[in-house]
């Protein structure tokens, strides 16, 4: 069955986890990208334990612990840089293929959306400095049902958004735990494998793993 629409998941999809790093490198010295990898990973640990433990806290909240965790940890970093940090990732940098897949898309008259972690704030800041309005039909957040991915409920989001088969939806990220959740859920997930990772998650294999954004308005699944 053809995918009729595109669901992109947002922060290491469309927009650059390290982005915000990257502004202050300099600044931040020899430790910056292991802080920046630390950053990543305690943030998206603090969305599974949370949802494990039936609790939930908006994903700004834990974005800010995060890092406040990794700046621990890496002391060589001046904690003076955690406003511009923060700031930075509120408007992080989109990767440079995402704006030409998306508007090829909505060339073809695909219905396009995020599907994130993200909290409203943030997502809405992070689409208008990628000037993305234009290009999305909806942005949804899991901050309305206050669970996060990888559960069913997240991709249900989208399903209905869409009001299409979950099969007619192609699901877009590049964190294969994501993709996962998606194939979990009936939808046609979609690997951008940007690093060349080795696969996992077997069972729940993607429809099309690719190497980049750029691939997609290509794709036939």
């Amino acid at each position: 069955m053809p995918v009729r629409a595109f669901v992109f998941d947002a922060y290491g999809t469309l927009f650059d986890v390290h982005a915000a790093i990257a502004r202050h490198r300099p600044a931040a010295g020899p430790d910056a990208d292991r802080l920046s990898d630390l950053w990543r990973a305690k943030q998206l640990e603090y969305t599974w334990t949370l949802t494990l433990m039936g609790r939930y806290e908006p994903f700004w909240r834990l974005t800010e612990r995060a890092l406040d965790f990794a700046l621990a940890r890496y002391p060589s970093v001046d904690p003076s840089l955690k406003p511009k940090l923060l700031d930075a990732y509120r408007e992080l940098g989109a990767f440079p293929d995402a704006r030409a897949a998306l508007a090829a898309l909505k060339a073809k008259e695909s219905p396009t959306a995020i599907l994130s972690n993200g909290s409203p704030d943030m997502l809405a800041a992070a689409v208008k400095a990628a000037d993305f309005g234009k290009l999305l039909d909806h942005v949804l957040s899991v901050d309305t049902i206050r669970i996060y991915k990888p559960r069913r409920e997240v991709y249900a989001l989208a399903i209905a958004a869409l009001a299409l088969p979950p099969t007619e939806i192609g699901f877009v990220s590049s964190n294969r735990w994501d993709v996962a959740g998606a194939a979990a859920s009936g939808m046609t997930a979609i690997w951008v494998n940007r690093g060349g990772a080795p696969a996992e998650y077997g069972e729940f294999a993607p429809a099309a793993t690719l190497k980049n954004l750029t691939e997609l308005a290509q794709l036939s699944v």
